[in-house]
């Protein structure tokens, strides 16, 4: 993939993707920053929430990009077409990043962000930080289990995501393989039949209150999955593959070793 031209080592950047903010805050200067999207912000989703209240958020429109005149704009794949197309149009330099769906395309994210960003040793650390965070959990043993990971509304990240290398860097299975490639929506009968021997959830505190999350305290997954089964990995860690996959590993290790005791 060619990488856009863009103006000096240290281009000036606004990044209109939540998993693209979290490259840009993990590796640029601060005075590289010129706006992030609106997510950036979201405790929940956002690594680097709490920094990013420093710098502007955008709605995503073309016309605000325009205004602040980035050298570079960081976009993921699915960003808004109509946005993406005009800033091209208007001569904009714009990199697209697809969604990360293993710890070897999070890899290669982090070393091309850093060279757009002219940041390369930044990026070479963060990558440094995962292998070493990958090496740990390889050395450990682990009980061959396998982990459904579940969210509001039933919904289960299949085979071909981030969560399934995650797991299996742990040697762990991802029971979500068997109802999707990358993901769908799940009811609990099928659950309860195929009976995982644990669940990954991205909160602890699991109440109904609401339709989303009504699923997650049912009678029925609070009988079979009581919290000695149950793995807690914040959503923040893993929604995105960046810097943050270093503290989602060891986490999911610590998790990893409680549930097999």
């Amino acid at each position: 993939m060619c990488a856009p031209a863009v103006a000096g080592p240290h281009p000036r950047v606004v990044s209109i993707n939540m998993c693209t903010d979290q490259l840009v805050l993990a590796l640029a200067d601060p005075d590289q920053i010129l706006g992030l999207s609106a997510y950036a912000r979201d405790p929940l989703l956002s690594f680097a929430a709490a920094e990013a209240a420093n710098y502007p958020s955008l709605s995503g429109g073309a016309e605000e990009v325009l205004v602040l005149q980035p050298d570079l704009v960081l976009a993921g794949r699915y960003t808004r077409t109509v946005t993406r197309g005009f800033l091209k149009a208007k001569g904009i330099p714009l990199a697209e990043f697809d969604v990360a769906r293993s710890i070897a395309d999070a890899r290669m994210q982090i070393r091309r962000a850093g060279e757009l960003l002219g940041q390369q040793a930044r990026a070479e650390a963060a990558i440094a930080a995962i292998d070493a965070a990958v090496a740990r959990a390889e050395a450990a043993a682990h009980r061959r289990l396998s982990v459904l990971p579940l969210q509001r509304r039933g919904w289960v990240a299949g085979g071909r995501t981030l969560t399934t290398d995650l797991l299996e860097t742990l040697g762990l299975a991802n029971a979500g393989a068997a109802f999707a490639a990358t993901g769908g929506f799940v009811p609990l009968e099928r659950i309860v039949v195929q009976r995982p021997d644990a669940l990954l959830l991205t909160r602890e505190a699991v109440e109904a209150e609401d339709q989303g999350s009504a699923l997650l305290a049912h009678p029925a997954l609070a009988a079979l999955y009581p919290p000695e089964r149950r793995i807690y990995l914040p959503e923040r860690l893993t929604v995105c593959g960046g810097p943050m996959l270093a503290e989602a590993i060891d986490r999911l290790a610590a998790e990893a070793e409680r549930l097999g005791r």
